[in-house]
């Protein structure tokens, strides 16, 4: 019965007042069409079932609302649909209903009718609009829109050739821009717009426009396709060639230059037993390189990288030498001094002797220069038994240069850490990164940034290449770095570093110094031997006091090498065959003395005291000196001083006419007077807190005309109430007052721990006194009461 009523012409004119309305989502209907359609909704699949039961005709409406999971409102719905005749239908195991329907005639939605669980509508049948004369404009557009079709249904391998012919049969204007409408790839909203389109010649003409885009569309796909094609033709044509060639030169029994390469590399890749991250990124390259014709670009990108990957000590490590007692040899053998580093050093060994997967630490020497940093670290390492490597960061300012470049950059290499590693053939290596405090940043980053996680224990087990692009283990690495100052490395890196100060050279240890590395050291660079040049006591001492001043050795090394060089000219021309340095010869060789106790010289008036400052490469000694003049209240300040020590001069001023009775000052001396505060060396600038006891003192000294004593420097802040609070850089100056000749040093009582630091030989010859109150060091300073003193030993 179903295949009987399906072959039944249905008279469109038939179609009864009331539909039931199926929406449809993602299709359009033309009248005279066949679609295809599968129904899931629960009221669309009863709407099918009681069609079926009458007269199987249903009206199908384009909905607006794309979710076909719910049920669209009216609002949603298109006015105009198709009617249609239910071919065919079957259901599927999943509730599912199959339909193939048939588009009879146009209609136009009256109303919605309500009683039914699926919509329900009146609708009105409409016809074709057409002009009954012959239209020449009318067939120009026919002929257009076949001929048009025709290249479509070339391009397109999802339609039949069958259907361009049957275009070419249908004469009747409306129908066949229905038919071309329904079949060209188009969206339902721009096929609901031709359905609406009842003029048949304005349709014709927008199926025309549809037409001529998806045309477009298709021409643009063919050429890409084309080209494509061409381009595989053309590689697949090389690949065929070189396979042939490859054939050809194994038949003459040579081998392939790229082969024996990509077999090498592929070799390292095994022996190197590279970690899994590692292996899986060099495995992926040599595929690539594989592929690759030697004489393309990539092919050396290719090939560099993977160089550089099997080049690197994954796993090579040198065995640590774990004699503690030779280790403390070398390292004194090496050093003198340095008490503190070394015992560091020596403990780190201690520790990986009893635990041999303890981290490195993260050690950074401070102090000024000349004090032998870096040649620590070689002695480090040669005491360790282990690689040593050091890398400059003074001026870096490129993040790259830490980090490495990524391989997309034309000549792209590694950062310095993994280059310093390769040099190194070692996983384990002492690194040297120098003079850490001198790093920038700029536009290119930030590489103190890049250090945070190279000089991190806990992240740089993974640490992260651009170049490599694979992270590598560097928990074995001992880094040690080396700054001048502190102040200006940022926080964060600070604080992943164990920082060991290495403060100033006395005069014996520079005596020792001189006579047992540096003297040995100049002769052989001067070409002379032990017995053609010799250094009496008196001259290394008269060296170090008269021609240097200074916390390390570098200008003492130069002016030994100057004397040195003087013997050396006058052994080759014959003027002597040997010569011993005693004192009176130095003037002949390095001039006038360059530096003189200055303290006797300058403390000659009232007024004038000696401070003591701390600077980047060590101690200073500060004259401070005090006049007074007529005028009113006037304070003048001059030496290039900063706003802290400013702020000290005035705070001692304060202070000295709010206690004017008690330091024996006439009261109204400070109304008809004007004071200037000078600091020499004016073209230095000058800062800090702790130049405020020494202002006060020599204040003080002006106004009670009072002489300080000679050999006697101090250091200090101050308060408004007289208080006397500690200050830093202990040990670099008192150095440098020890250099000087100073005998007494005046210090903050909260400073007496900072003695630890002192050596014993300069402590002893010293006498400190620690005091908390201004009164009690303008006591000590002017003599005015026996002082009650403290003398360590």
């Amino acid at each position: 019965m179903a295949d009987q009523q399906s072959s039944m012409e249905i008279d469109a004119e038939k179609v009864p007042e009331v539909l039931p309305i199926l929406p449809l989502y993602d299709a359009a209907l033309f009248p005279k069409m066949v679609l295809p359609l599968v129904v899931m909704q629960g009221e669309s699949v009863k709407l099918v079932d009681e069609a079926m039961a009458k007269d199987r005709i249903i009206g199908l409406i384009v909905s607006k609302k794309p979710d076909e999971k719910a049920s669209p409102d009216k609002e949603d719905l298109a006015k105009v649909g198709t009617s249609a005749l239910i071919l065919k239908m079957a259901k599927t195991q999943d509730n599912r209903t199959q339909l193939l329907v048939q588009g009879l005639s146009r209609f136009k939605i009256e109303s919605y009718q309500d009683g039914k669980p699926y919509l329900v509508a009146k609708i009105s049948l409409i016809k074709d609009v057409e002009n009954e004369k012959e239209d020449k404009e009318k067939a120009a557009l026919m002929s257009n829109i076949v001929s048009q079709f025709e290249r479509i249904v070339e391009l397109s391998p999802g339609l039949p050739p069958e259907i361009a012919q049957m275009a070419k049969t249908i004469q009747e204007p409306g129908t066949l821009a229905d038919m071309i409408a329904s079949t060209i790839n188009s969206n339902p909203e721009e096929k609901q717009k031709v359905l609406e389109i009842l003029d048949v010649k304005k349709r014709l003409k927008e199926v025309t426009r549809l037409v001529n885009n998806q045309l477009d569309i298709l021409e643009l796909g063919d050429k890409i396709q084309s080209q494509v094609k061409g381009d595989m033709d053309k590689s697949q044509r090389e690949y065929y060639l070189r396979q042939q060639l490859k054939a050809i030169k194994e038949e003459l029994g040579e081998k392939d230059e790229a082969s024996v390469e990509i077999d090498e590399y592929r070799a390292k890749i095994d022996e190197k037993n590279l970690p899994e991250e590692a292996r899986k990124e060099a495995e992926r390259e040599l595929d690539r390189l594989s592929r690759m014709h030697p004489s393309s670009a990539e092919y050396t990108v290719a090939s560099t990288y993977l160089d550089w990957v099997t080049s690197l000590p994954w796993h090579n490590s040198t065995q640590d030498n774990l004699d503690i007692k030779k280790a403390r040899k070398i390292l004194d053998a090496d050093h003198f001094g340095l008490e503190k580093p070394k015992r560091r050093i020596v403990e780190y060994l201690a520790v990986r002797k009893l635990k041999p997967e303890s981290k490195g630490p993260i050690l950074c020497f401070a102090g000024p220069p000349g004090t032998g940093k870096t040649s620590l670290g070689q002695s480090i390492a040669r005491a360790l038994g282990r690689q040593f490597h050091r890398i400059s960061l003074g001026g870096v300012r490129d993040e790259a240069e830490i980090r490495g470049h990524r391989r997309t950059y034309v000549g792209a290499l590694p950062g310095r850490i993994i280059q310093g590693l390769r040099r190194a053939e070692s996983n384990n290596p002492v690194f040297m990164l120098d003079e850490i405090d001198k790093v920038g940043s700029d536009f290119r980053g930030d590489p103190s940034s890049a250090l945070l996680e190279v000089l991190d224990p806990e992240q740089n087990f993974s640490f992260g290449d651009h170049y490599l692009d694979v992270p590598f283990d560097l928990s074995k690495v001992m880094f040690i770095t080396t700054a001048n100052i502190l102040d200006t490395i940022p926080p964060a890196l600070r604080d992943r570093m164990e920082v060991l100060m290495l403060h100033g050279y006395t005069l014996d240890e520079k005596i020792k110094i001189a006579n047992r590395y540096l003297i040995p050291r100049q002769r052989d660079e001067h070409g002379l031997s032990a017995k053609q040049i010799k250094f009496t006591a008196g001259a290394v001492k008269q060296i170090v006091m008269g021609y240097t001043r200074e916390a390390g050795l570098r200008n003492l090394e130069r002016e030994i090498a100057n004397v040195c060089r003087g013997v050396a000219s006058q052994i080759a021309e014959g003027e002597v065959k040997s010569e011993t340095i005693k004192v009176e010869d130095i003037h002949g060789y390095l001039g006038p003395l360059r530096f003189t106790s200055e303290t006797k010289s300058r403390i000659t008036t009232p007024g004038v005291a000696t401070g003591l400052a701390w600077t980047a490469t060590g101690g200073e000694l500060l004259f401070i000196e005090a006049t007074a003049m007529k005028g009113k209240k006037g304070l003048t300040l001059t030496g290039q001083l900063g706003d802290v020590m400013k702020e000290s001069a005035t705070a001692a001023l304060s202070f000295a006419r709010s206690n004017a009775t008690s330091l024996g000052i006439d009261e109204d001396f400070f109304d008809s007077h004007d004071l200037h505060i000078h600091v020499p060396a004016g073209a230095i600038p000058k800062d800090g807190p702790s130049a405020g006891v020494t202002m006060l003192t020599a204040l003080t000294s002006l106004l009670t005309d009072t002489r300080i004593r000679k050999d006697l420097a101090m250091t200090g802040e101050i308060t408004l109430r007289g208080q006397v609070l500690p200050v830093g850089g202990i040990k670099e100056k008192v150095l440098a007052a020890h250099r000087a000749g100073i005998k007494t040093i005046i210090l903050p009582d909260w400073n007496r721990k900072d003695l630890e630091d002192i050596p014993q030989k300069v402590e002893k010859e010293i006498e400190f006194h620690f005091v908390n109150k201004m009164l009690d060091v303008i006591n000590i300073a002017l003599g005015n009461n026996k002082p009650r003193k403290h003398k360590n030993s």
